[in-house]
C-alpha cells in the first residue's frame, strides 16, 4: 500500500512490542553512545529544530546499529531553568504542571517520530530522583573546595530578576530575554572552573570536535602568558599588582589605573579627593560593563591624590580611577603606558598626563605616537637599545630578583556562578546556622526537596525565601534552629552530568556505577547546538574532569567526537520565533506525507550542519521519490514470473557499478552528517535500476532483486518506517533493522570500459567506448575510426590529437 501515516504506527506498534530498540548492557564491547543535547519542555510541541536534530542523528544511529554497533540513544528533558519557568509565568500554570504536561506530549512526538530511543533511560531533571543527584555533585565540589561562596559584583538581568554566568552575558544583554545586563554586589555560589583552565585548553587537541567550537573555547579560556609586577603606594603599605604581557613596556608607565569597584580605591584616597572619588564610583555603577569597555565612549577618571612608587625606576606615578578598567578582569589594576597604548594616550592627553616613549621602531619607519609594535628600547637606562622581545624577558627576571614581580599565566576565564533566584531549579543543599555557621546538608538526607506552594513569580528576591515551611530547618550538626540558602542552581548544573546518569538512571544508592559508567563512557557522538560551545560544553567537560579527580571516572572528556546541526531559519532567513509568528510545525507535514518523508525532506534539503531558509518546495519531490522505490519492488515482484538469466552482461556490470558507487558513498557521507548527499546517491541508484527495468528485457534477477534489497538499507535509516514496508514486501524476515549494512566491493567499482566525448575543433560531436585501461593511442585511433566521427572530419587535414585520459579526445582539424 502506498506509504502514509498509517505504515508508521503499523512499524511503530511492531517495534515497541518487540523491542528492538532496546539495549543490550550485555555487549558493551560493541557500544556505541549517541547522544542529542536534551531539549527543554518549555514549550508544548516539538518545533522543526528538534526533528532536525533528533531525526537524523537518528539516522546516522540507525546506519551504526545496521553496522554491527550495539547502540545506546537514549532521550530525556532539560526541565529546570528559566524557559519553563518563563513559560509558567506566562501561562498562569505552576511550573510542574506545566513542565509534565509538556514533556508528556513531547514523548508522544518524539515516539512518533519513530527514533531508536531506548525509553527505559528517560531522565527528567526536574524529578527528584534526578536533582538528588545534582546535589550530590555540589556536595562533591563543596567538599573539595571546588564550590565556595563569595561576595562579589556579579551580571543581573533585570527582567529575569536573577544573576547570570559571564558565560550568559552576550554583547552584554541577557542571552534569554535580550535585556541589558546591570551588575549588583551579592553573595553567591561559584564553581571553581578556572582550576581546569589549562587541561580544558590542552584537552582539546585530543577530541573530535568543529575547529570553529574549539576556537570559541580557547579565546573563552583566554591564556595569556605575561608579568604580574608590584606597585607599592607611597606612604603606605599597600601593594597592589598589575598584569602585561608588555613587561617591555614598563618603563614607559607614567601612571596607574585601578577600577572604581576596586576595594583598596577606599583605603588610598587622599581626603581632599574622597568626594569626586566617591561621586565617580556612584556613576559607574549606572553603567554597564559593554558601556564601560566600549571603544567609542570618551575615556573619563579621577585621580585619588594618591601615587605609586615605579618598581624598577623608584619614580612616583600618580594612581587614577577610571571606568574603563574592571575588578572583574586581571587584577583590577593597569599600568598606563601612554606612548604605546591607545586608551592610555586618550586618557593621558585629556588629563594631561606625562607621555614617555620607551620602544622605538628598529629602522625608524614608525615615530608617531602611541606606537605600540616591537623594536628597540629607548629612556631606559640598562636596557637602552636591547630589543623589546630580549628586554621583556630581562625585566621580568629583574623583577622577579627584587621581589617586584614575576612571570605569570593570566586567564580570561572567570569561576561558574550557579546560584539563581528563581523557583524553578535544584534548592543548593546547605543550610546557616547561628552556631555552626555554613554546613552542608548530609548526603543521606538528599534530595532537598522544592516545594510545590510557593509564589514563584519573580520580584527580585529568591522566590524559596518567602516559603516558611522550606526555610526553617535544623541545623545538621547541632540541631539548632537554622535556615535553608534560598537560591537555586543554574540549570546549567544539571545538564553538565546528565550524560552520566543515563546508562544507570535507576541507580537509587548513587548518581551511576562508576565501574558501569567507565564501560560506557566517554560518549561516542554528540550532536546539537553551536550556541553552547562556551556555556554547557565547557561546563561539562569541567565536570567530567573534578569527577575523574575525585575517583567517580576514569576518563578526561565527556564528549568524542561532536557535530553541531544547522539551524532553519524562517522562509524569509530571519529566525523562526512564536512571537514573530513565523515558526514552523512539523506535525502538519507528518499529518499529510508521513514522518519519513518529513525526515528524509529534511536530510535532503539542507546541508546539515549548516541549516537554512525553510522552502517546502522539494517536499513532494521526496514523496515522488519514495513511490519510485514502491515501483520498482512491485516490478520485480512481477519479473520474477518472467524469465531470467544468471550471466553477467554489460548492462548488469553498470547497473552493478552504480550500486556500489551508491553503497560506498551513502555510507561515507552518512558517517560524516552529510546526509543530502546520502540520499542523493540513493536517487542515483534509483535512476540506475528503472532504466535497467525499462532497458533490460531478459535480466539477471537475482542482481535486480539484491541491487532493490540494497537499495531499501541505504534508504532506511532517512525512512525507516517506509523501508520497514518496502522490506516486508520483499518477502524478507523481520526486521530490516537486524540486517546488516551493505557493503561495497571495490572490483565492482573498476569498469572494463569507459566513455569518452569526441571533439572536433573544440566542439563535441559524440562518444566513444573504449576498454578502462586503453592507452592514448588506443583512444586517437577509436575516436579517428569511429563513423559518427568521420563526418566532421571529411575533406579536412588532421592537425593534432589531444587525448585528455579518461575525459576527453579534441580533434584538431583544418
Amino acid at each position: 500500500m502506498p506509504y502514509s501515516a498509517d505504515i508508521d504506527r503499523k512499524w511503530q506498534k511492531k517495534w515497541e512490542e518487540t523491542g528492538i530498540y532496546r539495549f543490550n548492557p550485555e555487549e558493551t564491547d560493541k557500544k556505541l553512545y549517541c547522544l542529542e543535547m536534551f531539549s527543554y519542555p518549555s514549550g508544548a510541541n516539538l518545533h522543526v529544530g528538534h526533528w532536525y536534530n533528533y531525526g537524523l542523528t537518528d539516522s546516522w544511529a540507525r546506519m551504526k546499529r545496521m553496522q554491527g554497533y550495539n547502540v545506546f540513544h537514549p532521550m530525556g528533558f532539560d526541565a529546570f531553568g528559566l524557559p519553563a519557568e518563563n513559560y509558567a509565568i506566562k501561562t498562569g500554570i505552576h511550573p510542574q504542571d506545566s513542565t509534565l504536561k509538556n514533556i508528556e506530549t513531547m514523548e508522544g512526538q518524539l515516539k512518533e517520530m519513530g527514533a531508536t530511543f531506548d525509553w527505559d533511560y528517560e531522565i527528567k531533571t526536574c524529578m527528584p530522583d534526578y536533582y538528588k543527584w545534582t546535589q550530590w555533585l555540589f556536595l562533591q565540589l563543596y567538599k573539595s573546595g571546588l564550590a565556595y561562596r563569595k561576595n562579589a559584583p556579579v551580571n543581573w538581568c533585570p527582567k529575569c530578576n536573577t544573576v547570570l554566568a559571564n558565560e550568559q552575558v552576550v554583547d552584554g544583554c541577557c542571552e534569554r530575554c535580550d535585556t541589558e545586563v546591570t551588575k549588583r554586589d551579592l553573595t553567591q555560589w561559584f564553581f571553581k572552573i578556572t582550576a581546569y583552565a589549562q587541561e580544558l585548553l590542552d584537552k582539546l587537541d585530543t577530541i573530535d570536535w568543529p575547529e570553529k567550537t574549539k576556537k570559541i573555547q580557547t579565546n573563552w579560556i583566554g591564556r595569556s602568558e605575561g608579568a604580574e609586577i608590584s606597585f607599592k603606594v607611597v606612604d603606605t603599605d599597600i601593594e597592589f599588582q598589575v598584569f602585561t604581557t608588555r613587561a617591555d613596556t614598563l618603563y614607559g608607565v607614567t601612571y596607574v589605573v585601578l577600577a572604581p569597584e576596586n576595594p583598596i580605591v577606599e583605603n588610598i584616597t587622599r581626603p581632599e579627593y574622597a568626594e569626586a572619588v566617591e561621586k565617580y564610583k556612584n556613576d559607574t555603577k549606572k553603567q554597564t560593563e559593554i558601556e564601560r569597555l566600549s571603544t567609542t565612549k570618551e575615556k573619563t577618571g579621577v585621580f585619588t591624590g594618591s601615587y605609586a612608587i615605579h618598581p624598577i625606576t623608584g619614580e612616583k606615578v600618580p594612581v587614577w580611577i577610571a571606568d574603563y578598567v574592571l575588578a572583574s578582569y586581571g587584577t583590577g589594576c593597569v599600568m598606563a603606558v601612554p606612548s604605546h597604548d591607545e586608551r592610555d594616550f586618550e586618557f593621558a592627553k585629556k588629563y594631561n598626563l606625562p607621555i614617555k616613549r620607551v620602544i622605538k621602531s628598529a629602522d625608524g619607519s614608525n615615530d608617531e605616537l602611541p606606537y605600540c609594535e616591537y623594536g628597540v628600547l629607548v629612556n631606559s637606562s640598562e636596557f637602552d637599545g636591547v630589543p623589546s622581545t630580549e628586554a621583556r624577558t630581562a625585566i621580568i627576571k629583574k623583577l622577579e630578583a627584587d621581589g617586584k614581580g614575576s612571570l605569570k599565566i593570566n586567564y580570561r576565564l572567570r569561576d561558574w556562578l550557579v546560584s539563581r533566584q528563581r523557583y524553578w531549579g535544584a534548592p543548593i543543599p546547605v543550610v546557616y546556622c547561628e552556631h555552626c555557621g555554613e554546613v552542608a546538608v548530609p548526603e543521606e538526607n538528599l534530595p532537598v526537596t522544592l516545594p510545590y506552594n510557593v509564589e514563584f513569580k519573580p520580584d527580585g528576591e529568591s522566590p524559596l525565601k518567602k516559603s516558611e515551611e522550606f526555610m526553617n530547618t535544623v541545623c545538621p550538626k547541632c540541631g539548632a534552629t537554622a535556615k535553608r540558602d534560598p537560591d537555586t542552581l543554574d540549570t546549567f548544573v544539571c545538564s553538565s552530568w546528565y550524560h552520566l546518569r543515563y546508562p544507570d538512571n535507576r541507580n537509587n544508592d548513587k548518581p551511576f556505577d562508576t565501574e558501569w559508567i567507565n564501560k560506557l563512557l566517554p560518549v561516542d557522538k554528540y550532536v546539537g547546538g553551536a550556541e553552547h560551545a562556551a556555556m554547557h560544553l565547557l561546563y561539562a567537560r569541567f565536570i567530567t574532569k573534578a569527577l575523574r579527580d575525585l575517583g567517580f571516572l576514569n576518563f578526561d572528556e565527556p564528549f568524542l567526537s561532536l557535530v553541531h546541526q544547522g539551524t532553519i531559519l524562517a522562509p524569509d532567513g530571519s529566525k523562526m520565533s512564536k512571537s514573530r509568528g513565523n515558526t514552523i510545525s512539523p506535525d502538519d507535514y507528518v499529518r499529510k506525507y508521513g514522518s519519513d518523508i518529513f525526515r528524509m525532506y529534511l536530510g535532503f534539503g539542507f546541508n546539515y550542519v549548516d541549516g537554512g531558509p525553510w522552502s517546502d518546495d522539494g517536499i513532494k519531490a521526496i514523496s515522488r521519490f519514495a513511490s519510485r522505490i514502491e515501483r520498482l519492488v512491485e516490478s520485480l515482484a512481477e519479473q520474477k514470473s518472467k524469465a531470467s538469466r544468471t550471466d553477467i552482461d554489460k548492462d548488469d556490470k553498470e547497473l552493478n557499478f552504480v550500486r556500489h558507487t551508491a553503497i560506498k558513498g551513502a555510507t561515507q557521507d552518512t558517517d560524516r552528517f552529510q546526509f543530502n548527499t546520502a540520499i542523493s546517491r540513493c536517487m542515483e541508484l534509483v535512476n540506475a535500476l528503472f532504466k535497467y527495468d525499462a532497458e533490460v528485457k531478459t535480466k539477471n534477477i537475482q542482481l535486480f532483486e539484491d541491487t532493490i534489497k540494497d537499495l531499501v538499507k541505504l534508504v532506511s535509516p532517512f525512512a525507516p518506517h517506509f523501508a520497514e514496508e518496502m522490506w516486508e514486501q520483499l518477502g524478507c524476515e523481520y526486521s530490516l533493522f537486524n540486517q546488516k549494512w551493505p557493503e561495497f566491493d571495490e572490483n565492482a567499482l573498476v569498469k572494463d570500459t569507459i566513455e569518452l566525448a569526441v571533439q572536433v575543433n573544440g566542439t563535441v560531436r559524440g562518444k566513444i567506448e573504449i576498454a578502462a585501461d586503453a592507452d592514448n593511442s588506443a583512444a586517437e585511433a577509436a575516436a579517428l575510426a569511429d563513423e559518427k566521427i568521420k563526418p566532421f572530419l571529411d575533406g579536412k587535414e588532421i592537425k593534432k590529437v589531444i587525448v585528455v585520459k579518461g575525459r576527453l579526445v579534441n580533434i584538431v582539424a583544418k
